[in-house]
């Protein structure tokens, strides 16, 4: 079994559908995402381009999507508090701190993100 080490954010994902080489690297290696961030790239694609981009993209990643804790959205409230001015976005938080608890690094370009512990930055 491959041991998972990684988990994408909905930047990411946005630049693996893009085509994107910096990020697509990462599709093609173990990793996660959280329903939350599922959730938020399918409203993205829905907004950007259709519904049935958006349903392709669902289709090809909800295998490897896995749900928060009520206690990962509770820390992620209280982290986003706590980086209030970095303006944190809530999807961002769940995930970064799913990623921390679980042990993985959180992967993403947002800027927010850039010099913290367990963060992969990448930018386009």
């Amino acid at each position: 079994m491959v041991e998972i080490r990684r988990c994408l954010d909905t930047y990411a994902l946005v630049e693996i559908a893009k085509g994107n080489p910096i990020f697509t690297a990462y599709f093609n290696s173990p990793f996660i995402i959280t329903d939350l961030t599922l959730a938020e790239f399918y409203s993205v694609l829905l907004r950007e381009e259709d519904e049935r981009v958006a349903d392709y993209w669902f289709k090809k990643l909800e295998r490897y999507s896995l749900q928060v804790t009520k206690e990962v959205l509770i820390e992620a409230i209280k982290f986003r508090y706590e980086h209030k001015k970095q303006d944190v976005s809530f999807f961002d938080a769940v995930g970064y701190v799913f990623s921390v608890k679980n042990g993985y690094h959180f992967v993403t370009g947002d800027k927010e993100f850039e010099g913290m512990p367990s963060v992969e930055f990448k930018k386009k």
